[in-house]
């Protein structure tokens, strides 16, 4: 394990592995860079790559300094591509992919962008609360963790209610999640201003080549979601992961994001 000292003065903890150009993975809520998912994808990556896998603000061995804001979690990143040399390539899951978004739109020196659902809401259904960041974050300052993720869980990522009571009896999987349920609000304020059908227009200066993903399985809205963010963005190309989920396959997920990682040719819309 390695740290660096982000622009406040916070400590982000990361991990590097294997050879190649550099690429850096950008979890979305409730990872962090011991889970399990991540942990696969950085060593299937490590054959091509030099994988910098790191705990976002919050989250495993980083630390946590207040105020929490999005632009202290793209400085986060910004430290993390620094150490990589001062330019990579980013892949970034869900919530992680609007960060990477926003750090691209920033100016960090990322060069590639591969995401996969980025959980912008674009259609008319499918909207949380228009109070949901406020009361997770209530939900968070009254020490109510289990709430909190069931509250995420439901009525921000559309679970099923009967979900729930599964995860809970399943001890290692509910402590993870319990754990980290203090970053929720993170993740909810990364997208602000695009929970309630806004256009993505103003990531239209991202014009780095850039692979939306999505599965085929994935809810309609996450699916929509994808395509509309690639028609957004100028370098940008949209492509279906049949018979996948928003809990995707690392094994599936890899070598489509190795070989966009690895491509010198610009993406092209298709």
């Amino acid at each position: 394990m390695d740290h660096v000292t982000s622009a406040d003065g916070t400590r982000i903890a990361y991990d590097k592995q294997g050879q190649g150009p550099a690429v850096v993975l950008v979890a979305g809520a409730f990872s962090y860079r011991r889970f399990p998912g991540l942990l696969e994808l950085s060593t299937l990556l490590s054959e091509h790559f030099t994988v910098y896998n790191y705990d976002r603000r919050g989250r495993g061995d980083s630390d946590d300094k207040q105020p929490h804001t999005t632009g202290r979690e793209v400085e986060d990143l910004a430290a993390i591509v620094q150490a990589a040399g001062g330019e990579a390539t980013a892949w970034g899951l869900s919530s992680g992919a609007v960060l990477a978004l926003h750090a691209a739109r920033a100016g960090v020196g990322l060069t590639r962008l591969a995401l996969y659902e980025p959980p912008f809401v674009t259609t008319e259904a499918g909207h949380p609360p228009h109070d949901f960041a406020e009361h997770l974050t209530s939900l968070i300052s009254q020490g109510k963790r289990g709430e909190a993720v069931k509250y995420f869980m439901t009525r921000g990522m559309g679970a099923p209610g009967f979900v729930i009571p599964m995860m809970r009896i399943m001890p290692g999987v509910w402590k993870r999640l319990t754990s980290v349920a203090h970053t929720l609000p993170y993740d909810a304020a990364l997208l602000e201003g695009h929970l309630n059908g806004e256009a993505l227009a103003d990531f239209s200066t991202v014009g780095l080549p850039t692979l939306v993903l999505s599965g085929g399985k994935s809810a309609k809205s996450l699916q929509q979601a994808a395509k509309d963010l690639a028609d957004a963005l100028p370098q940008a190309r949209h492509r279906t992961l049949d018979g996948q989920n928003h809990n995707v396959s690392m094994k599936v997920l890899a070598p489509v994001v190795a070989e966009f990682l690895r491509s010198p040719a610009p993406a092209s819309r298709r």
